[in-house]
Formats: structure tokens, C-alpha cells, sequence
């Protein structure tokens, strides 16, 4: 189980799938396809698409909430 460093006061931490793979969360290709996919919420600025890596830990912690289905 990965843990992250989710508190009340801090804002969620924003990261690109790039950066989110480099992490050893999931690969960047299967993150991707999930974005695409509509399975990972992303905010995008421009062409850049944003990942809450906290959120995307705790979905992934408590059994995926059907992001495999």
C-alpha cells in the first residue's frame, strides 16, 4: 500500500502522468489509457493534464473503485 501525505490544510498534489509513473504508481502507457478511458479525473491546463496523486492513491488503495473494469 502506497502511502501519501494527504492533510485538511494542504492542497491536493497535482501531478502530470509523466510524473505520476516516474512514482512507480502505474505505467505512464496505462495511465494514459485510463485517462482516456475516462477511469482517472484529470484537470487540464492547455495541453497538460493534471492527475490529484493523492486521490488517485486512495482510489487505488481501497480496491481500484472499477478503474480495472
Amino acid at each position: 500500500m502506497i502511502q501519501t501525505q494527504a492533510h485538511p490544510n494542504n492542497p491536493p498534489e497535482m501531478l502530470t502522468t509523466r510524473q505520476v509513473a516516474k512514482r512507480g504508481l502505474l505505467p505512464e502507457r496505462a495511465l494514459r489509457r485510463l485517462v482516456a478511458q475516462g477511469k482517472i479525473p484529470v484537470v487540464r491546463s492547455g495541453k497538460v493534464g493534471y492527475i490529484n496523486y493523492t486521490a488517485l492513491v486512495e482510489q487505488l488503495n481501497s480496491g481500484a473503485g472499477g478503474i480495472w473494469e
